[in-house]
């Protein structure tokens, strides 16, 4: 079942993200990956800037998180991360057909252009990848990273974008 994430499951989707994401250790550069991926404090942050979680739940225990964020002309998808243990069972298909679903503004995706695996899933959902030249500005205009990770990111769009 998908459902809205609560105040309740901030500790879940903390565990989930930080599960996920040791795909990423040995694939993302040395200097972007660390251990938690992202910290309570950083996750408490995104949720105030407006990132509004979902969640797969099986058996009364959430199994995946995916995020989306409002940007005003368009929507982000942040954070998309299924326990190691539930992978390739369809969890991440469902949370973003339900969040693509909630929108009619165009989408962007961002990831690290290293995780090769995100991309295709990406892709086999409908996304594009965004021109390179463009990759930089969209990374600047509606995220908040740092320089190196737009230098090793990638940035995927939805069919209704421009």
């Amino acid at each position: 079942m998908i459902r809205l994430c609560e105040k309740r499951d901030e500790k879940d989707i903390y565990l989930i993200i930080n599960d996920a994401a040791k795909a990423y250790q040995d694939v993302i550069p040395d200097d972007r990956y660390h251990d938690p991926y992202m910290s309570e404090e950083e996750l408490a942050d995104e949720i105030r800037d407006g990132v509004v979680f979902w969640g797969f739940e099986e058996d009364g225990e959430l199994t995946g998180v995916m995020g989306i964020q409002d940007k005003g002309d368009v929507a982000l998808i942040r954070h998309a991360y299924v326990r190691t243990s539930r992978r390739q069972g369809g969890v991440g298909t469902k949370l973003l057909k339900h969040l693509v679903g909630s929108t009619d503004k165009p989408i962007l995706i961002g990831t690290w252009e290293a995780a090769d695996w995100a991309i295709s899933f990406y892709r086999k959902n409908g996304f594009g990848l965004v021109p390179s030249d463009k990759k930089r500005d969209l990374l600047l205009q509606y995220w908040n990273v740092p320089e190196r990770q737009i230098e090793t990111s990638v940035v995927l769009a939805s069919p209704n974008w421009r």
